[in-house]
């Protein structure tokens, strides 16, 4: 089984889908002849040809009105939008048509679109470059929206994503796009969209995140000491999210900790913290804690780190829980 970056998984998983289903096809700025900015597209033109990797112009509007065309007309567009600030001038295509077709058309016609988008800060990226827009997608109804930290998992979310018949948004956290490998099987396999992966089990508190910050989790639970007991969940998808999986670990620990990089105020942290209230109040020792970004923009480079989650900050967080 081959080791795998997230960058080689989905470019692999992308490969598969074009050489596997002639419907697929790949459009956006850069990512055929140049690979695409980070070259996760990188050799697809070469190999699948011009009609199925498409160079399109510097029109983030036009390329997903061009995705939902062809997505209605039957095809399964994977558009590419090269920075995660960059999807706001597309936003009236995605959540004003993509995510309304069905509703609009009773059912008659959807759109079987996946939106990629690196996603997240921590590689000293300009301004728009490193934002975490996924509450904002996430608030849309008719868009799915998943957000992988693995190879592993990023193959099995993006096939899911490439064959349902809804459009989904498909976050990549650049900052984890080469930091590690990890084996990935060469066959085709699907996660289901809205299901979470418990990747600690613990019994003294719940910590739940996505991507990149899944990994300063885990560096924050290192400094611990041995016999505090953390669960880790990694959501995986946003919207739909796996609120059983949260809720059951959250009623065994009765504590729990909500990690994202996105602001504070209105970040999706607050829907987990909300339902986690609404469903887990008796059985909670302590309120919930959140460990975000600031209310602010990104900063630029000599301060982004002290804006991102870091495991200082999230072991802060932890200890403060379980102190209450």
């Amino acid at each position: 089984m081959p080791e795998m970056t997230l960058v080689g998984a989905i470019n692999h998983t992308l490969d598969l889908a074009l050489a596997s289903d002639p419907d697929v096809i790949i459009l956006g700025e850069d990512v055929g002849l140049n690979g695409g900015v980070f070259r996760v597209t990188d050799g697809l033109q070469a190999k699948h040809g011009k009609d199925r990797v498409v160079d399109t112009p510097l029109d983030e509007s036009g390329i997903i009105g061009s995705a939902i065309g062809l997505a209605i007309a039957g095809m399964k567009p994977v558009p590419e939008i090269q920075f995660d600030g960059f999807l706001g001038p597309a936003y009236d295509q995605l959540v004003n048509h993509a995510a309304r077709m069905r509703t609009r058309t009773r059912g008659a016609v959807t759109v079987p679109m996946t939106v990629r988008v690196p996603v997240g800060g921590g590689i000293h990226a300009p301004e728009l470059h490193s934002d975490s827009p996924e509450a904002i997608y996430a608030h849309s109804p008719g868009v799915k929206v998943v957000m992988p930290s693995t190879p592993y998992d990023a193959k099995g979310l993006l096939l899911a994503a490439i064959n349902d018949p809804d459009p989904v948004v498909f976050f990549e956290p650049k900052r984890v796009y080469r930091s590690f490998k990890e084996e990935v099987p060469e066959e085709p396999y699907e996660i289901e969209i809205g299901k979470a992966k418990v990747v600690n089990e613990g019994d003294d508190l719940t910590v739940v995140t996505w991507g990149a910050p899944v990994f300063q989790c885990l560096a924050a639970m290192d400094e611990l000491p041995e016999d505090v007991s953390i669960e880790l969940i990694d959501l995986r998808s946003i919207y739909p999210w796996d609120i059983d999986t949260v809720v059951e670990s959250v009623r065994k620990t009765g504590r729990c900790v909500v990690v994202h990089e996105a602001p504070m105020t209105a970040g999706f942290g607050a829907e987990v913290s909300s339902r986690i209230q609404e469903e887990c109040f008796l059985h909670l020792h302590a309120p919930v804690q959140r460990v975000t970004g600031f209310d602010t923009i990104m900063p630029y480079y000599k301060l982004e780190l002290e804006y991102l989650p870091e495991a200082p900050r999230i072991k802060k967080g932890i200890e403060e829980c379980l102190a209450y």
